[in-house]
């Protein structure tokens, strides 16, 4: 069984991202925050805050108590993004890369004479080394290489930071079986609890399991799919489909109140609506959600043919608002989602209703705020909250061009892009 893929996982990525753009943060105790909060938590810490048990979700009142002399980040999402892409750019001048899993970790796939260990492992030391020269001596990976895309990625979490690990055939299964079950991709805190339900405990459990048994767990293909993937088989993923675009904040002490709660929904509207046009997709449904401070819910949804015109979207929301029953309450976090997606295509107007078609004006609007950014032109709606809702980066997701386009974040990038191996040239 050949070694088919090396997986490259960056270590403690935004704090990194952080020390590197900042030079006097290097070597010191760092934590990234999405506001300057004591009542938010951490979602990055660098391996100096680390080694005082700080980690992602710790709240930064704790923190500071675990680490007085913590040094406190606000996130700077588009920053985190453009060195992704730099990032990814770098790593394909040494092996092209296969999938994009998340912000920090990427996977590539090995041929030929990249399948033996020794050159394998003077790859992923190529590909060290030209991160470091390329993009910055404080993105640290650690990269695992496997016969397949699970095993791969579970090398590279077996050895932090900076690691560089190994799993061959005749490696498996024992050098699994120190794992947990939470080591593995796929097996969360829900899944664990129902493995355990049906007597897996361990790692070495889980391996023994057999096909059927991992089926029923899984209540699917899934099981299949584990039960492969620890035994090294190659298996490639179907193409997924996006089923929803989607925006949620949680509103500041100031626009908690009903007025900002609707003026935070109308922009959170705007922002999916440009990222729909982007997609070259059209909506059939809205649903709005508000979460109040004592903890009540209120949500609903709206039904129409398929659009990504910001004003019938718009009106669907201003319908929906109307409809929900006054309340006492303080609004605290407002969401929205366009689902029931579709393949964009010209609009089919209501026998019944005179509908102006704003293409023209949407795609106005778009480039205008792509090209000198966020808030440049906006509907009158997200006035008061035009500075509310920046971008926010989910590890799985990386925001593209338009989602930065949308935010009113503007970060400098301190480096010239640089280009792929599949360019001709390399300019710095």
């Amino acid at each position: 069984m050949a070694l088919r893929f090396l997986f490259v996982d960056f270590n403690s990525y935004f704090a990194s991202v952080e020390q590197q753009a900042r030079p006097e943060l290097r070597g010191k105790p760092v934590a990234v925050v999405p506001v300057m909060t004591d009542t938010t938590c951490c979602i990055a810490a660098s391996y100096e805050a680390k080694r005082f048990g700080i980690k992602t979700g710790t709240l930064v009142g704790k923190a500071k108590e675990l680490c007085p002399k913590l040094l406190i980040v606000e996130a700077r999402p588009p920053l985190y993004v453009e060195f992704h892409h730099a990032l990814v750019a770098a790593v394909e001048l040494c092996v092209p890369v296969y999938r994009v899993l998340s912000i920090d970790e990427m996977g590539c796939e090995l041929t030929g004479s990249q399948q033996k260990r020794e050159n394998a492992l003077a790859l992923a030391r190529h590909i060290k080394e030209t991160i470091a020269h390329r993009v910055g001596t404080e993105l640290r990976s650690s990269i695992g290489i496997a016969p397949n895309l699970f095993l791969s990625k579970t090398a590279s979490d077996m050895q932090k930071p900076d690691g560089l690990v190994v799993i061959e055939e005749n490696d498996l299964p024992e050098c699994l079986y120190r794992l947990e079950l939470k080591d593995l991709s796929g097996v969360g805190r829900k899944m664990s609890v129902r493995l355990n339900r049906y007597g897996i405990y361990t790692v070495k459990d889980l391996y023994a399991a057999n096909r059927a048994l991992l089926r029923t767990v899984w209540r699917g293909i899934e099981g299949d799919r584990m039960y492969d993937n620890l035994r090294g088989e190659v298996l490639y993923s179907p193409e997924m489909h996006r089923s929803s675009i989607g925006h949620s904040h949680v509103l500041p002490p100031a626009l908690r109140n009903d007025d900002d709660a609707f003026s935070v929904l109308h922009r959170l509207l705007q922002k999916a609506a440009t990222r729909l046009r982007s997609y070259e997709l059209a909506a059939g449904a809205l649903h709005i959600s508000v979460k109040y401070k004592d903890g009540k819910r209120w949500r609903e949804e709206a039904h129409f043919n398929p659009t990504q015109d910001d004003v019938i979207l718009m009106r669907a929301l201003e319908m929906l608002w109307r409809s929900r029953s006054s309340s006492s309450s303080v609004p605290f976090a407002v969401g929205i989602t366009l689902f029931r997606l579709s393949k964009e295509q010209e609009p089919t107007l209501s026998l019944f209703e005179k509908e102006k078609n704003n293409t023209a004006l949407n795609r106005a609007m778009d480039k205008l705020n792509q090209r000198y950014g966020a808030n440049t032109i906006y509907f009158a709606g997200a006035y008061t909250a035009r500075e509310a809702a920046p971008a926010r980066i989910a590890f799985t997701h990386i925001p593209d061009s338009v989602e930065i386009s949308t935010s009113n974040e503007a970060v400098p990038v301190p480096w010239r892009k640089i280009k792929s191996r599949r360019d001709e040239t390399i300019k710095l």
